[in-house]
């Protein structure tokens, strides 16, 4: 078997997230069946639901599949599963609106008796604040990268397959959320604001993969005490060049894409404001007329 048959075939049973992943599905597939099978009428997405399980997908390849079977022996998949946690996972959640798919779901009196109640709440509107994100998200980047509590996690198995990964998908889930899909319960903010942020964003993750690329000695020691590389970048300092320019160039990529979907669906609110100011005005216009 070749190398990239060898890296397609790996994977490891990852007991958290295995029971996070599956706990998560079935609970939105459920919850879907039964918004659609109450209301035959307005069923609930399948693009929705498409984009859950995409995320699920991509959960599952960066903590078991094919790179979190890997990130014990090499940097760039370390590397890979945080982009894939924290840029693509999450944003994927979020679009699936899984608030939504819960606030359907549920009875009335349970709606307003304990969900109404978080959204409106002013945690909620602290913790979806674009800033707090933006910080958030930029804390669990540069913190892990470029301090000591990388190399650290990198010695305690648990730190490594589970905290730390929560840590980014967290930060991510976070971010995201008021800034893509419909953000029930987030903090409001324009859209122009919210191009702002994530294009701001690309900064400190241009910095962290440009400074790892380009760093000319080891940062991670523990990866210089590898020594199965059947495959892949054969030394540790090359590994970690490649892990640098992940970073550096699949985190521009999809901020990119988000970034597209943020002015698609500002400029369809645009045609939809300026339609209907055609239309009053067509409406409006007979009757001043006739005065």
């Amino acid at each position: 078997m070749g190398s990239a048959g060898a890296f397609l075939s790996s994977f490891t049973v990852n007991v958290p997230w295995l029971v996070v992943v599956f706990a998560a599905t079935l609970g939105y597939l459920y919850l879907a069946r039964r918004v659609s099978r109450q209301n035959p009428q307005r069923p609930w997405s399948g693009r929705s639901t498409a984009l859950f399980l995409g995320a699920i997908a991509t959960i599952i390849v960066a903590t078991m599949g094919p790179v979190g079977s890997m990130t014990d022996r090499f940097f760039w998949a370390d590397m890979t599963q945080h982009i894939l946690l924290m840029m693509l996972a999450a944003p994927l959640i979020v679009l699936s609106d899984p608030v939504l798919l819960v606030l359907r779901a549920t009875s009335r009196q349970t709606r307003a008796r304990w969900l109404v109640p978080v959204l409106r709440s002013q945690f909620l509107r602290v913790v979806t604040h674009p800033i707090v994100g933006w910080c958030l998200f930029t804390a669990a980047l540069l913190g892990t990268h470029v301090t000591t509590l990388f190399e650290f996690s990198l010695e305690h198995a648990a730190l490594r397959t589970f905290v730390v990964p929560m840590i980014y998908f967290s930060a991510g889930l976070i971010y995201y959320y008021p800034l893509i899909g419909r953000s029930v319960g987030a903090y409001p903010i324009p859209s122009h604001y919210k191009i702002v942020s994530m294009f701001t964003m690309m900064i400190p993750e241009a910095l962290v993969g440009f400074a790892i690329y380009t760093t000319s000695s080891v940062l991670y020691p523990y990866y210089e005490r590898v020594t199965d590389r059947p495959w892949g970048p054969s030394t540790p300092l090359l590994d970690q060049r490649v892990g640098g320019s992940i970073m550096w160039g699949a985190g521009m990529v999809l901020d990119t894409i988000w970034i597209s979907i943020v002015v698609a669906e500002w400029w369809r609110r645009e045609e939809q404001r300026s339609r209907r100011l055609d239309e009053r005005d067509a409406h409006s216009t007979p009757r001043q007329v006739s005065e």
